[in-house]
C-alpha cells in the first residue's frame, strides 16, 4: 500500500495563556502561567480555589449571541480554534475534495456545563423546563459535527474519547486516515470546558485536584511538593495534510508528524501502571512507526499532570526509553489540565518548540521529587535544536497515546 507523509500545516487555540499560536508561544517562553482563582462558580464549599480559564475569549470574532443557545461553551471553543487553524493554514475549503477533507474532534467530558444546568433546571422546575436543544448541545461528538458542517467537510468525521488521551487520539488517528491515503486534509485536536462546579466537585472527591492556594505553586509536574492537577479549558485544532496535496497548493509547512503509538494499560480505573509498561509500549510504538531510535528524541512534552503516581510510571517509562539525558518539560504547569483537549493543546507547543530552538521548562516547579530520575527542564527553558519531539498522553482507564513529531526541513 502506498503510503503519505502527513504535515501540520496551521492550528488555532484558545487556551488560558492566550488565544493564538502567538500569544500562547510568547507565554511558555516567557513563563507566564494561566492559574488563578476560580471565578466561573462559588468556590466557598470546595477545598479546590484555582483552575486555568480561559480569559478574554474572543467570542464576537466568529459567534453572535443567541450563538450561546446552540452550542455548549466547549463546542464554541471548538469551533474558534478550527475557525483559526482554517485561517492560520491559508486553507481555501472551497476548493477542497469535500469528500477527502474530515474533522476528528475529541473532547473528555463534551457539554458538562449544559448537562449541569439542565439537570438542575429539572430538579426545580419539572422536566418539561428543559431546553430543546440540551441534548444537542451536550453530547460530546456534537463540536466534530459543528466543525464540519461550519467548513463543509463531508470526509470523516468522529470524536475519539479516551479520557485525557483523547486529542492524541485523534491527532494520531487524523495522522493514520492521510497517511494510508483515506483522506487529504483533517481538522484534528480536542475541546474542553469542564471548569463546571459538578466536574470540580467530582475530580475533588477523587482526590485528583491541587488543593494548594497559590496558583503559582498548583500545578508543579515532577515537584516534590505536588499534590494533584489543575483543571484547564480551550481547544486546540491543528490542520494535518498529506505532503502532497499542501506542497500541491503552496501551503507553509510547521511540521511533520512521523509516529502514533497507541496501548491501554489494562491495570486500574484511575492509576497508571506503576511501572509505566503501558507507556513504553506506546511511546515505542511511535517511534517505530517514525523510524527513530530512542536517542533521535530531543525532547519529550510529558503527560506530567502533578499527580504523584503518573509522574512517577511516566518518569520511569521515560528512563526505560530514553535513558536519563533526553529533556522533558510539561506545559501543563502552564495551561493546567485540559483534559480531552490536552494533547491538541500540547501538539501545539510542541510544534512551537521545534520552530523556535526552544523547550519551556516547567514553570512553578523548584525541586524534583526523589522518585523522578527524568531529565526534567525546570527553573527555566533550554535553547536547543529539536529535531524530533514526542508527546505523551495518558488517561482514566489506562489508556496511552504517545504522537512523534519531526521538524520540518525542506
Amino acid at each position: 500500500m502506498t503510503t503519505h507523509r502527513v504535515v501540520v500545516t496551521g492550528y488555532g487555540l484558545t487556551s488560558p495563556i492566550g488565544n493564538t499560536p502567538e500569544e500562547f508561544w510568547r507565554s511558555l517562553k516567557t513563563g507566564k502561567v494561566g492559574i488563578g482563582p476560580i471565578t466561573k462558580f462559588d468556590t466557598s464549599s470546595y477545598n479546590v480555589h484555582n483552575a486555568a480559564e480561559v480569559t478574554d475569549f474572543p467570542f464576537d470574532k466568529y459567534f453572535v449571541k443567541k450563538d450561546t443557545n446552540r452550542y455548549d461553551l466547549y463546542s464554541l471553543y471548538a469551533m474558534y480554534a478550527a475557525h483559526e487553524a482554517v485561517a492560520n493554514a491559508n486553507l481555501e475549503t472551497e476548493s477542497l475534495d469535500r469528500d477527502r477533507f474530515g474533522v476528528i474532534l475529541s473532547t473528555g467530558i463534551g457539554g458538562i456545563k449544559e448537562i449541569e444546568e439542565q439537570v438542575e433546571k429539572m430538579n426545580t422546575k419539572g422536566a418539561k423546563r428543559i431546553r430543546p436543544m440540551a441534548l444537542p448541545k451536550a453530547l460530546p461528538n456534537m463540536a466534530a459535527g459543528n466543525i464540519a458542517m461550519q467548513v463543509g467537510a463531508n470526509g470523516i468525521c468522529k470524536c475519539v474519547i479516551t479520557a485525557c488521551a483523547s486529542s492524541n487520539d485523534a491527532i494520531g488517528e487524523a495522522f493514520r486516515e492521510i497517511k494510508f491515503g483515506f483522506q487529504d486534509v483533517i481538522l484534528a485536536g480536542g475541546a474542553e470546558a469542564a471548569i463546571t462546579p459538578f466536574a470540580i466537585g467530582g475530580f475533588q472527591a477523587l482526590t485528583a485536584l491541587s488543593t494548594t492556594e497559590d496558583p503559582l505553586r498548583a500545578s508543579i509536574p515532577f515537584d516534590k511538593d505536588r499534590n494533584g492537577f489543575v483543571m484547564g479549558e480551550g481547544a486546540a485544532v491543528l490542520v494535518l495534510e498529506s505532503l502532497e496535496h499542501a506542497e500541491k497548493r503552496g501551503a507553509t509547512i510547521l511540521a511533520e508528524i512521523v509516529g502514533y503509538g497507541n496501548t491501554c494499560d489494562a491495570h486500574h480505573m484511575t492509576s497508571p501502571h506503576p511501572e509505566g509498561l503501558g507507556a513504553v509500549k506506546a511511546m515505542k510504538l511511535a517511534l517505530t512507526e517514525a523510524g527513530l531510535a530512542p536517542e533521535d528524541i530531543d525532547y519529550i512534552n510529558a503527560h506530567g499532570t502533578s499527580t504523584p503516581a503518573n509522574e512517577k510510571g511516566e518518569s520511569q517509562a521515560i528512563v526505560t526509553v530514553f535513558g536519563t539525558d533526553t529533556p522533558v518539560s510539561s506545559t501543563k504547569s502552564y495551561t493546567g489540565h485540559l483534559l480531552g483537549a490536552a494533547g491538541a493543546i500540547e501538539a501545539v507547543a510542541v510544534v512551537e518548540a521545534m520552530r523556535h530552538s526552544h523547550a519551556p521548562k516547567t514553570a512553578g516547579t523548584q525541586a524534583l521529587s526523589e522518585d523522578i530520575e527524568a531529565d526534567v527542564i525546570y527553573g527555566e527553558g533550554r535553547d536547543m535544536e529539536i529535531r524530533h519531539a514526542i508527546s505523551n498522553t495518558f488517561g482514566f482507564g489506562g489508556h496511552n497515546a504517545v504522537v512523534a513529531f519531526k521538524r520540518w526541513e525542506d
